[in-house]
């Protein structure tokens, strides 16, 4: 199947999901990368300027991520809002820092992640929409997402498209090359980049996904993050189910 076809089966699921679900619109978060670019213009495609509501929400975050987002956001027309986490993530992380608790890098960010996905969340349920999801298939593969934080979502419309698949659709449905091709990033801290943090660069995953030949330290290095991140695709763990007398 060619890419343009499957982006219709892609819009259909969308449209569908929400309609058999009986609920009002879409909210998306919106960060300015070509994942949710690409999810933002598939939906408004799919239901309609009116069904999606795109959030963008920096939490001390780069000024251009904020500034990529909005002109995305009317570049398609799109009905957006931006509320700003980073007062929520200073109260939290000092709550700590006054207790003599030091948290991690990796850590704050998660929370930086986890505050985004409540403020979807909330929103969501003011208005009755469902939120949509941006992880990828590279992402979803390694783990490459934060446990209820981007992951806690209510669908994943793009999960079974590699990176440069989703920068190709994003062309197609006419985002600008220079948001399509941005450096991958969920702007977390300062320098951080997706490939970066994996230690494997898109292409490699991309090829190891379609199943051709790569070097053998980055395919070790795909396969470890996919063992170690197993815990997070998977139904969450219950014992076996109590049976009364």
């Amino acid at each position: 199947m060619e890419l343009k076809e499957y982006l219709k089966v892609i819009e259909k699921f969308v449209k569908d999901y929400l309609e058999n679900t009986h609920c009002k619109q879409y909210v998306l978060g919106l960060s300015g990368g070509v994942d949710s670019s690409l999810v933002a213009a598939l939906t408004k495609s799919a239901v309609g300027k009116e069904r999606l509501t795109c959030i963008m929400i920096p939490i001390d975050s780069h000024p251009s991520d904020l500034e990529d987002a909005l002109e995305l956001a009317k570049d398609l027309d799109l009905n957006y809002l931006v509320i700003d986490g980073s007062e929520a993530f200073h109260a939290i992380r000092d709550q700590y820092v006054n207790q003599g608790i030091e948290l991690d890098r990796g850590t704050l960010s998660n929370i930086k992640v986890r505050l985004r996905m409540t403020i979807l969340y909330a929103y969501a349920q003011k208005v009755g929409g469902l939120v949509i999801g941006t992880d990828n298939a590279d992402e979803r593969y390694t783990g490459y997402f934060t446990k209820y934080g981007d992951g806690g979502v209510d669908l994943l419309p793009i999960v079974y498209l590699v990176k440069s698949e989703v920068v190709e659709a994003c062309k197609i449905y006419g985002v600008k090359d220079r948001l399509a091709e941005r450096t991958p990033s969920a702007g977390l801290f300062e320098g951080q980049t997706d490939e970066g943090e994996m230690g494997v660069k898109y292409s490699v995953l991309d090829a190891y996904l379609k199943g051709e030949e790569i070097d053998e330290k980055s395919k070790e290095r795909i396969e470890y993050l996919h063992r170690i991140s197993e815990h997070k695709r998977v139904p969450i763990p219950t014992p076996i189910e109590f049976k009364r007398d």
